[in-house]
């Protein structure tokens, strides 16, 4: 059975470490915030001026003034700075961020990952991904594995516009976990009940079983 949304969040979330500065990016990522794991200490950092971000909001406890870089509503841990996204872009370029979490509607088999624009579509802007995708030497993906049409994500080549080359490790997808490895994709996990055949017949690019293989 595939996973949904927020279990690919709680899976990632355990790939956190004690100490670890991390930023989320829009869709997927930002449910990793409502799962860190109890015993250990990480800081979330948000591109539009914050730094210690907490889980998502009770309604009790929404403040609309209080959102992230795609305007949800969010909490504050205690001990929390907010300031000026020049400023928070400084952290990113500066390699102050140790794990980059992003959406993506595309990943390539070596690495490469488009998650700004779908030609023929009205965008607001890049946004922050050209920094993000340089902002750290472990960036993952949580994204479907396969678009609405049913059509694979993981593909050899990327055809949407590039966000970056080279700079994906991991992908966390409804149906699977996968590294990138200079031979393509390596599978790792997959969700339980889900075949490896049909992990196989939904990625487009070259991939690979992995003998400790287990379900997530």
């Amino acid at each position: 059975m595939s996973l949904n949304k927020f279990q690919i969040a709680q899976r990632i979330s355990r790939e956190l470490r004690d100490g670890d500065y991390v930023n989320l990016g829009i869709g997927i990522p930002t449910l990793v915030a409502n799962y860190i794991p109890k015993n250990i200490n990480v800081v979330l950092q948000s591109e539009n001026g914050l730094l210690g971000m907490g889980p998502f909001p009770k309604l009790s406890e929404v403040d609309p003034d209080l959102i992230n870089a795609g305007k949800q509503t969010i909490t504050t841990l205690e001990g929390s700075v907010l300031f000026d996204s020049a400023e928070s872009f400084s952290m990113i370029r500066g390699g102050h961020v140790n794990m980059t979490i992003l959406g993506a509607m595309e990943v390539s088999e070596n690495g490469d990952i488009a998650n700004w624009k779908i030609p023929g579509k009205m965008v607001k802007g890049m946004g922050g991904a050209m920094d993000l995708v340089s902002s750290s030497d472990n960036i993952i993906v949580a994204m479907m594995h396969t678009n609405k049409k049913g059509d694979s994500k993981l593909l050899k080549k990327c055809q949407l516009p590039i966000t970056g080359k080279k700079c994906i490790k991991k992908i966390f997808t409804n149906l699977a976990v996968l590294e990138v490895t200079e031979k393509g994709f390596l599978l790792t996990e997959k969700a339980e009940g889900v075949s490896v055949e049909e992990i196989i017949q939904k990625t487009e690019g070259k991939i690979e079983i992995s003998k400790a293989l287990k379900d997530i």
